[in-house]
């Protein structure tokens, strides 16, 4: 299991986990969701306290990792296999990602 928190304007918004079955769960922050004027993450994740489960890693943070020469690139540079997205997007999403949204790898 892997687990990442995830920032929206650099307030913790919740928590990204990768389970050991490769399948995902995202769970807002209880002092996020009190927050009057917090957004959601992303559209198709509005605020909720139920977690969110998904068999693949959710479209909207899929998107915010790089594709084709760029992630072969990332991966080999990073010693990472090209095809783990959580472990790539653990890597490159902790600052200058496009949009509002950061991650920072929870180390157990």
């Amino acid at each position: 299991m892997r687990r990442c928190e995830v920032y929206v304007h650099g307030i913790k918004a919740g928590i990204l986990t990768e389970l050991d079955n490769h399948e995902y769960v995202f769970e807002y922050d209880k002092t996020y969701l009190t927050g009057d004027e917090n957004p959601p993450v992303c559209l198709n994740m509005p605020l909720r306290t139920e977690e969110y489960h998904a068999k693949s890693l959710f479209p909207f943070f899929f998107n915010l990792l790089s594709e084709g020469e760029n992630r072969k690139m990332q991966a080999q540079l990073l010693h990472i296999a090209p095809e783990d997205d959580f472990g790539i997007l653990m890597a490159t999403a902790q600052t200058d990602t496009i949009g509002a949204v950061t991650v920072k790898p929870i180390i157990v």
